[in-house]
C-alpha cells in the first residue's frame, strides 16, 4: 500500500523528523523500520538543493518522504513535490480556506504548476496524462493544526476534501494557547478534543510527542500517525546511552 492509502486506512504509522540536510543520513534512515521520514524545512536549514538531495536518497531507499514546508505558499509546495517528495506537511492551517488552498496548490488542475522535466515526472519519461494520474493517486497532503484559532474551525477542517491527514503540533499549540508547555492541562484538553472530533469525522489524525509512553493513550483516542523524535535526538540519545553504559563499567 502507498502512504496515501495507509493514511486513508488509518493504519498505524511511525516516522521521524529529519533536521540535518544530509542525504547520507537519509540513506541510513531508509534502512530502518520507519514508515516515513519528514524533512523539516520549516525549522531547519534546508534549501531547495538540500530538499532535492534528501528526497532523492529517501526515494532510492524506498522510504516515503514528507516535507514540512516553511509556509503553505505555492512555491514551497511546488518545490517539494517537483523534487519527488511523497507529500507535504503544511504548518499553521487554521481555516477551511487555508485547507482548500493547500489542497489546490498540491494538485494539478487546481493550482499546482506543471513541468514534465522534474524528478516527480520522471525527467520527461512520462506522458503528461500518466504523470497527472500518478500524482493524483500518490500525493499526500497533511495539514498541521497548531493554533488556538483552528480549534474553532475543526469541523470545517476535517470536512475539507483532499486532506489526507491532520497533524497536531503541540509545541506551537502550547504557545498559541498561552500554556506553560505541551503537557499543560489546557493543551492536553485541546489535543483530546482534536482527536475526538477527528475520529468522529473519520479523519486521519497524527501528532508528535516526546513521551513515547503516551502513544497507547493517543491511539485509543483515534490517533494513528506519529512523527516522533528526530535524527538529532536519535543521535544524541544514542551517544548518551552508550556513554552511560560504558562509564558504568569504569
Amino acid at each position: 500500500m502507498s502512504l496515501k492509502q495507509r493514511l486513508k486506512a488509518r493504519s498505524p504509522l511511525v516516522g521521524t523528523f529529519l533536521k540535518t540536510p544530509s542525504s547520507m543520513i537519509c540513506e541510513v534512515l531508509g534502512r530502518s523500520g520507519l514508515d516515513l521520514v519528514c524533512i523539516d524545512a520549516e525549522h531547519s536549514p534546508f534549501d531547495r538543493r538540500d530538499i532535492d538531495a534528501c528526497v532523492h536518497a529517501l526515494t532510492h531507499a524506498g522510504m516515503p518522504s514528507l516535507v514540512r514546508i516553511q509556509a503553505s505558499s505555492p512555491e514551497h509546495i511546488l518545490n517539494a513535490l517537483d523534487c519527488g517528495a511523497t507529500g507535504i506537511l503544511a504548518p499553521h492551517v487554521i481555516s477551511k480556506v487555508d485547507a482548500s488552498e493547500l489542497v489546490a496548490n498540491s494538485h494539478y488542475g487546481a493550482g499546482r504548476g506543471y513541468a514534465g522535466s522534474t524528478r516527480a515526472a520522471g525527467y520527461g519519461a512520462r506522458s503528461m496524462s500518466e504523470h497527472k494520474r500518478l500524482s493524483a493517486d500518490a500525493t499526500v497532503v497533511v495539514a498541521q493544526i497548531e493554533d488556538a484559532q483552528a480549534m474553532d474551525n475543526l469541523d470545517d477542517l476535517f470536512a475539507t476534501p483532499g486532506i489526507d491527514a491532520f497533524f497536531i503540533g503541540r509545541a506551537d499549540l502550547s504557545v498559541s494557547l498561552g500554556a506553560d508547555g505541551p503537557n499543560d492541562p489546557k493543551v492536553i484538553a485541546a489535543v483530546e478534543e482534536i482527536c475526538r472530533r477527528g475520529q468522529k469525522a473519520g479523519a486521519c489524525v497524527g501528532m508528535f510527542t516526546g513521551d513515547l509512553s503516551e502513544i497507547s493513550k493517543w491511539q485509543a483516542m483515534g490517533a494513528t500517525f506519529f512523527l516522533l523524535s528526530s535524527d538529532h535526538a536519535l543521535l544524541l540519545n544514542g551517544a548518551e546511552q552508550m556513554s552511560r553504559t560504558v562509564r558504568d563499567q569504569f
